[in-house]
């Protein structure tokens, strides 16, 4: 069983569903996928990306990626891809409109940055209302290969602007606090004060504004 589970997890994703469309007439196709879902501040980030049809570039999940290896790849992805779109949904958006809304514009966002006119997409699940072909695979960024190279735009795109907000906001140390909740992020955010670019819809940010009041 620990062999079988070893295995599985060395798979890596592959363009098997893109040739597969490609065979059935249905070409340029995109993978989506986001970054800064779960995130307390920043904004939400969405990458779309059209591989070339036989594509060489070492591909994973982007979160099974050192951020070295993300940084080299996305590197690779922006000399050779075919189109690159990216979708932004700030935090003020997030905050006056919900996650839920955010993620599907930030998809559609990253489709209408594409300057190449697509004729199916390949999402990471999420069914987004375009008339567009598209394929919402679960996991589709451990599967897909057009996938799994947005996760890693999407999430190297966020992290060089959260980087830039490190510089302007030190006292949150946003450089380690780009994702998902920690303590450290939590207890500085109580100290400090949420700043602008802090989702106050998020419940551990309202919940230090509803103390405070």
């Amino acid at each position: 069983m620990a062999s079988r589970k070893n295995k599985l997890n060395k798979v890596r994703p592959n363009q098997g569903i893109e040739l597969s469309l490609y065979s059935n007439g249905i070409y340029p196709v995109c993978g989506i996928d986001e970054a800064g879902r779960g995130a307390l501040a920043g904004p939400l980030v969405a990458a779309a990306v059209i591989l070339p049809r036989r594509c060489r570039i070492p591909l994973n999940d982007s979160k099974k990626l050192s951020p070295e290896e993300r940084e080299v790849i996305a590197l690779r992805l922006k000399e050779e891809a075919v189109d690159i779109g990216l979708g932004i949904v700030e935090s003020e958006e997030i905050d006056r409109y919900g996650l839920s809304w955010a993620n599907k514009e930030a998809f559609k966002r990253a489709v209408r940055d594409l300057t190449v006119e697509i004729k199916g997409m390949v999402t990471d699940a999420l069914h987004i209302d375009m008339d567009i072909f598209q394929i919402n695979l679960i996991n589709g960024d451990e599967i897909c290969s057009s996938v799994s190279a947005a996760s890693i735009i999407a999430k190297v795109t966020r992290d060089h602007i959260m980087e830039y907000y490190d510089k302007i906001f030190p006292q949150y140390n946003f450089s380690r606090n780009k994702g998902y909740p920690t303590p450290d992020h939590k207890e500085r955010i109580r100290i400090f004060k949420p700043s602008v670019i802090h989702r106050v819809s998020f419940s551990p940010v309202r919940e230090v504004m509803n103390y405070e009041e």
